[in-house]
């Protein structure tokens, strides 16, 4: 017997949680499933003088379908990330011990994602995550947007599912209906004028992506690190036979950490005299000093939009720092895929590959509201 479903959340994401459900209650046959006395659980967490930590489920979860929503990564409520983690583990076991059917972890930016692999003798801090999640009881597990395949590949699918959602088309449908460059472009036409640049060779496959989409041409940037320092460049060149003469750049990311080769890729294309440069990127993480770093390109004029989808918590103080910043929000996105996933319906739609006729035409897979 289906007893329906109910959505619960950890501290960090109850922003995130009154969006989805409101985004909900927007589709048409939502009150037709009989939802009307409405689908969010209660959760709370307690933390004790020692330091320890408890999750009590305040509402029945008994045979029903339970997605918990969980971020890890920054949050107005000021969690720390570690702390998160210490929750979202208690809020899985918790929501087990309360007879739930199924349990079902929506986490839109997995912090860990980029510890995928072993080059010395170090710890993978996707693979703890994922076995820690699945001894608990996960049954399946959704993201947005994975720093790497390949991560995917450690994932047991016989003990837990896992879609990776990629989400580089709710960017390609928001960057279609609100740049003035394709008022009057068609899909045969593309955008002559336009360039998608990669940060590294790396994420060349995000960045033609974007070039095919949008029918532009494709830059990809070299970047050499310094591996005696973390998160550090010691230099960045753009690989182009092609005139960059005042065309318009957009530098396409999964992410932005820290914003060191963004920042370096940034100034070398201005120097290559591009007419503008705009940036595209899916996950906000802006760890220090990212946010310094993309104001003082902001405030020299040398960055003119930057777009982000929010899977992390843009809170009040960057949106004051960040004046030219554009956010696209995930819920509605996470909304029907809550419902798709309920009904065991496809998410196919979300994996295919986006038309620019139908991005100008508002007929996106994404149906944002602008």
């Amino acid at each position: 017997m289906n007893c329906g479903f109910s959505i619960v959340t950890t501290r960090s994401m109850q922003w995130f949680c009154n969006s989805v459900t409101q985004q909900l209650r927007t589709f048409p046959d939502y009150y037709d499933r009989n939802f009307q006395t409405g689908v969010s659980g209660r959760m709370q967490t307690r933390t004790f003088a020692d330091g320890e930590m408890e999750v009590e489920i305040l509402t029945s979860l008994r045979g029903k379908q339970v997605f918990l929503l969980a971020s890890c990564a920054r949050n107005a409520a000021g969690i720390p990330l570690n702390e998160a983690k210490v929750e979202l583990y208690h809020a899985v076991d918790a929501i087990r011990r309360s007879a739930a059917q199924r349990i079902i972890l929506i986490e839109p930016y997995m912090t860990c994602s980029r510890s995928d692999r072993t080059t010395r003798r170090n710890s993978v801090g996707f693979w703890v995550h994922y076995k820690t999640l699945a001894s608990l009881g996960i049954n399946h597990i959704i993201t947005y947007q994975l720093h790497s395949d390949k991560s995917k590949t450690a994932v047991d699918p016989t003990r837990v599912l896992i879609d990776d959602v990629p989400v580089t088309g709710l960017l390609m449908e928001y960057i279609a209906r609100t740049s003035t460059d394709l008022l009057g472009s068609s899909s045969a036409q593309g955008v002559k004028n336009w360039a998608f640049c990669s940060v590294d060779a790396g994420g060349e496959g995000l960045a033609r992506q974007y070039a095919k989409a949008f029918g532009a041409d494709l830059i990809i940037a070299h970047k050499k690190r310094n591996y005696n320092r973390a998160n550090s460049i010691e230099s960045i060149k753009v690989l182009s036979d092609t005139s960059l003469q005042n065309k318009t750049i957009w530098i396409v990311d999964d992410m932005i950490d820290t914003g060191g080769s963004l920042y370096a890729l940034v100034k070398e294309l201005r120097n290559r005299g591009v007419g503008s440069v705009h940036v595209a990127v899916v996950h906000p993480v802006f760890s220090q000093p990212a946010v310094e770093r993309l104001a003082e390109l902001s405030e020299a004029g040398f960055i003119d939009r930057m777009v982000v989808v929010e899977t992390v918590e843009i809170t009040p103080e960057i949106k004051k720092k960040l004046n030219r910043l554009e956010i696209v929000s995930p819920s509605r996105l996470t909304a029907e895929i809550i419902l798709r996933v309920y009904d065991q319906d496809s998410l196919s739609p979300f994996f295919e590959e986006p038309n620019l006729g139908n991005l100008l035409n508002g007929k996106g897979t994404y149906n944002l509201n602008l």
